[in-house]
């Protein structure tokens, strides 16, 4: 029992020695309220501070327009480099010649071709003219036959009348003849009678005689009248159908010399057709032994150098860099984020060359950097599981003087490297730190995905199989 007094006593003196060893002092204590007051401050940061979630993508800068990027100039024809009138960095302009060529072909080797080609053109024309004219002619004749028929056939006609009216008036005098005739007969009978009984002389007997006799003669000339204009009115007949068809034969071959005369008119025009598309051909292929600058622009590189270097159709001599401001950035972002991308929206740009500080989450403080707008999203990928997207400058805050405008295209040149931002949802600065921490993808409004079309659709089909049900 005194060895426990003894070893408590010993304790207790022993207690205040450690716990004074073990003391914090002032400045301790300080250092841990402004932890604390830390801590407070970076939570309370984390639960308010906004933060800009971004997509990154690395790419380099590019022309728009495809009619202002970049461009081969190429050589239409086969031929031999006659000299070059370019060097290489050269400003030219449009349909500058930038070199001239002689040609190989065989067909376009004769340095007469083209004036051949226009005297073939004279003689087709005059060849023509002439044809024209024989045209005319016989157009002409055409008429003049058709105007003899419709002269000649009523002509025809109107004799045949008239044959038919002698054949009447023919038939008539034979009827008065006849009944002259029977007159003439009664009156021989009685005065024969007359004579036998010795009442009249025998000379009156005679003339009596003599008269029928003429009588007789005269009904007989009648008949023959009378057959005589039977034949004419069939002559008559037969005149005018032969006038009609001379007329239809001689208009058939009028009409069939004009059919020739149109037809040879008509292979004058194809020849002359196929001449024109000679000589239009002749032109072009003259014209296209000088190369021209097929826009304003700066000679990068020419490919074909020295006279006398034999070039094909098709084959490059230059290359040439438009002269443009259309200019834009096309970065590669990962088929990850791919879907988070919308047309219009915001990015900002680092240019290489041109220093800039970027604060991802705060883009408002960012130095050195551009501002851009989301115009392009390729609907395929490259190959590699990258998509493009095309970047144009943000020409309304550009314009309301929020950004600076890019830099000119003399400073700018395509094919630079270029970094992007892609500018997402604005969030909390913990949640981001809690996403980068879990690999999580930056977040994004469902309408922007499209899949409010999709919620509601499913909604409305679950309420109508709610109501089957019910």
């Amino acid at each position: 029992m005194t060895e426990t007094i003894s070893r408590h006593s010993e304790e207790t003196l022993y207690e205040p020695k450690c716990l004074q060893m073990v003391s914090f002092g002032r400045s301790a204590t300080v250092v841990a309220v402004v932890l604390w007051f830390l801590v407070i401050a970076v939570t309370v940061c984390a639960m308010f501070v906004p933060w800009q979630q971004s997509i990154s993508g690395i790419g380099q800068v590019m022309i728009f327009s495809p009619m202002e990027r970049p461009q081969n100039i190429e050589a239409q024809i086969p031929g031999r480099i006659v000299s070059w009138n370019i060097r290489d960095g050269e400003i030219v302009t449009k349909g500058q010649v930038v070199a001239e060529l002689m040609d190989l072909d065989s067909k376009f080797l004769d340095p007469s071709q083209s004036a051949r080609l226009l005297d073939q053109r004279k003689a087709l024309a005059a060849r023509k003219e002439a044809a024209k004219n024989r045209l005319k002619a016989l157009e002409t004749q055409m008429s003049n036959l058709k105007r003899s028929q419709r002269a000649a056939v009523p002509s025809a006609g109107e004799r045949a009348k008239q044959a038919t009216s002698r054949i009447s008036q023919a038939q008539q005098a034979l009827a008065a003849a006849k009944q002259n005739q029977v007159t003439t007969d009664l009156n021989l009978t009685r005065l024969d009678d007359l004579f036998v009984k010795g009442l009249r002389s025998k000379r009156d007997f005679e003339l009596a005689q003599l008269e029928s006799a003429r009588v007789q003669t005269e009904v007989e000339r009648a008949i023959a009248a009378v057959e005589i204009a039977s034949r004419d009115e069939t002559a008559a007949g037969f005149d005018q159908s032969k006038i009609m068809a001379d007329t239809e034969a001689a208009m058939s071959n009028v009409a069939a010399t004009i059919a020739q005369v149109q037809e040879a008119i008509e292979s004058i025009t194809i020849d002359a057709s196929k001449l024109e598309i000679d000589i239009a051909n002749l032109t072009n292929r003259v014209a296209q032994r000088q190369v021209v600058a097929p826009c304003a622009g700066r000679i990068v590189k020419l490919l074909k150098v020295g006279a006398g270097s034999t070039v094909e159709a098709g084959s490059v001599l230059a290359v040439i860099a438009p002269t443009t401001q259309d200019l834009a950035v096309e970065l590669l972002i990962s088929d990850n984020d791919a879907p988070l991308v919308s047309v219009g929206r915001p990015v900002r740009l680092q240019f290489a060359g041109w220093p800039a500080l970027q604060f991802a989450g705060w883009p408002s403080i960012a130095v050195g950097t551009f501002a851009g707008r989301v115009a392009v999203i390729d609907a395929v990928d490259n190959g590699k599981n990258s998509y493009r997207v095309i970047v144009k400058p943000d020409w309304a805050a550009i314009k309301a003087g929020k950004d600076e405008p890019w830099p000119n295209s003399k400073f700018l040149r395509p094919g630079a490297e270029a970094s992007g931002w892609i500018m997402l949802d604005t969030v909390s600065l913990g949640f981001e730190l809690w996403r980068q921490f879990n690999s999580f993808p930056p977040t994004i409004k469902l309408e922007e995905l499209g899949l409010h079309h999709t919620q509601s659709e499913g909604k409305d089909s679950s309420s109508a199989i709610k109501r089957k049900s019910k």
